[in-house]
């Protein structure tokens, strides 16, 4: 999976996260300057930072969250990243989302710090958002990436 000598740090996520800014939404997509999804942009910083896909991922449609019912976003994010308390968040972590109680997280983003988010979004490029207090609400769960140091 990932080299366990290799150092990690949440500046240089953030940084490459954020040269990631302007590339346009894009379903399935994780090519920085070219396409992305909120999915793929997690995907393509974990590329960089570990130099290997995380995992193959399936094909997904824009409604797979409804349509599975299964919290398949939480699942992979337990299976790659190492969950922490909400709270504890910090940037270079990864943030999950529900857009409404009791449905299933179908939105991801990277902490850039409190309180700026990066994220891409349907028929928005990639860009930094303000962690409003309404984001705050639909935010469920935070991951780290492996091996980050402070």
């Amino acid at each position: 999976m990932t080299d366990s000598h290799l150092v990690v740090t949440r500046a240089r996520i953030i940084m490459i996260a954020r040269t990631w800014s302007g590339t346009p939404y894009h379903h399935q997509a994780s090519t920085k300057g070219v396409g992305t999804d909120c999915l793929g942009l997690v995907r393509g910083i974990y590329r960089e930072v570990y130099g290997v896909e995380a995992a193959p991922v399936p094909g997904y449609s824009s409604d797979w969250a409804e349509a599975s019912g299964q919290e398949t976003l939480f699942e992979a994010a337990r299976l790659h990243l190492h969950e922490v308390p909400l709270p504890e968040a910090r940037g270079g972590d990864v943030l999950l989302f529900r857009w409404r109680a009791r449905t299933v997280a179908k939105h991801v983003g990277v902490l850039l710090g409190r309180p700026r988010l990066i994220h891409a979004f349907e028929d928005v490029p990639v860009c930094e958002i303000k962690m409003t207090p309404w984001w705050w609400r639909h935010a469920v769960a935070a991951f780290r990436f492996p091996g980050v140091i402070d």
